[in-house]
């Protein structure tokens, strides 16, 4: 955390305007060695920037945030200059040849206010999150984790057990004193409380869902409207759609936002038993897998053979060969549109009842593990009878705390994380 790195940190040139932040030691010198002089903390000031050459590269803001109260916690220099290739690529290589600055690595300006203490990885992770929003269910529960409502909920369960532990220690250490008893009776109703507390939160709608997309398969028997209902779905020629049989051979993907609900719709080879062609067969298998993988399988094909909890679909019902159904959940023509509009609607309210509620924080598989662990120690502590392995069981508890917001982490997860991140953030 010695170097001093450099990385642009708006969006790629060409742009009415480019922001290159830099973040370390050398940050008031590469100001002074480019404009001469060193602004006031905080201020913005106009400033010709000059290279070691003698060269002038552009007339830019520039403004000086000394640490340790900035985005990295080191000192931070950032130049507002016009967003051409050129220029940007000038400044760089000016900023290049000052003694002790390099070019940021991906991440390595957050992972740097992580280590400097100015957020912690839960907050970390939700600032990647919200780096890869696309839709506003995502951006709202990405901005609830980075904005650090769920970090300051585990301060407080941290607190709470740290109160509890504290309790224990003195039974330990001063049992044989008059003034201190047993474990108060309050004791194991504290550890419930808490541990009922947590395990609301295990029990809320995963982020993984939010992230990737509800996951919708289409499938069934082949020549019966997948492909083309997929590309209504999707509003794209995404699939190749002909009369002849077996015509997609692999699983077709493609994210889509519908009423700001994440979806991942999936077009699947036709299943059939009698197969002859080693890749329609290879086909088949990829999509039986994709079925297993579904949040919910639209099924086209026979009424009442599809998976388990499968919604049947009565497609192609403007054409006369079209398969008949009883009782379908709808009846829809991906060609002339009957029946698409009832359709998606029924896939977001059925998206939206296993989603975050809007805002709200969502635990992805890394925390949800580490909370696990936390509701497993504690109840193991709250029904022990030996307060050492109480107190064993409260020390677990706190530790898988102090994993979730980064006070105890590997450096191989920290890379993985912050390897996330896009350079210049």
């Amino acid at each position: 955390m010695t170097d001093t790195i450099f990385a642009l940190s708006s969006g790629a040139p060409p742009a009415a305007i480019a922001i290159v932040r830099v973040s370390g030691p050398g940050a008031g010198n590469a100001l002074r060695s480019l404009t001469g002089t060193i602004p006031e903390p905080r201020r913005m000031g106009l400033s010709m920037l000059i290279d070691a050459e003698g060269e002038e590269i552009d007339r830019a803001l520039v403004a000086r945030f000394p640490g340790p109260a900035t985005a990295t916690g080191d000192d931070t220099a950032e130049f507002h200059l016009h967003g051409g290739r050129a220029v940007v690529a000038a400044l760089e290589k000016a900023l290049s040849e000052l003694p002790g600055l390099r070019q940021a690595e991906a991440g390595e300006f957050t992972r740097r206010a992580f280590a400097n203490g100015r957020i912690d990885l839960a907050e970390a992770e939700g600032l990647a999150d919200l780096l890869n929003a696309e839709t506003e269910l995502q951006r709202r529960s990405a901005m609830a984790m980075a904005g650090g409502a769920f970090s300051r909920l585990v301060g407080e369960w941290r607190e709470r057990l740290l109160m509890a532990s504290a309790s224990l220690e003195a039974v330990l250490d001063f049992a044989d004193e008059d003034d201190v008893a047993l474990l108060p009776p309050e004791f194991p109703q504290e550890l419930e409380h808490l541990r009922g507390e947590i395990s609301d939160w295990l029990g809320r709608p995963r982020a993984e869902v939010l992230r990737d997309g509800f996951r919708v398969v289409i499938a069934g028997p082949p020549n019966l409207g997948k492909s083309t209902l997929f590309n209504a779905l999707v509003e794209d020629d995404a699939a190749i759609t002909t009369p002849i049989a077996g015509t997609t051979r692999d699983v077709l993907t493609r994210p889509v936002a519908i009423e700001g609900v994440p979806f991942l719709f999936a077009d699947t080879a036709g299943l059939h038993d009698a197969v002859d062609d080693e890749i329609e067969a290879i086909g088949i298998e990829r999509a039986l897998e994709a079925l297993d993988r579904a949040d919910l399988v639209l099924w086209l094909g026979p009424e009442g053979m599809g998976p388990e909890g499968a919604r049947d679909i009565a497609s192609q019902i403007d054409r006369n060969d079209s398969l008949t159904k009883r009782k379908p959940r709808h009846r829809i023509s991906a060609v002339t549109g009957v029946g698409m509009e009832d359709l998606r609607a029924d896939l977001v309210e059925t998206a939206r009842k296993v989603m975050p509620a809007p805002g709200a924080a969502a635990l992805n598989e890394r925390q949800h593990r580490l909370l696990t662990r936390a509701v497993r120690a504690l109840g193991d502590a709250r029904h022990e009878t030996d307060p050492l392995l109480a107190a064993e069981g409260l020390r677990q508890a706190r530790i898988a705390f102090d994993s979730l917001l980064g006070r105890t982490t590997t450096e191989d997860m920290l890379d993985t994380l912050f390897g996330r991140f896009c350079i210049g953030k």
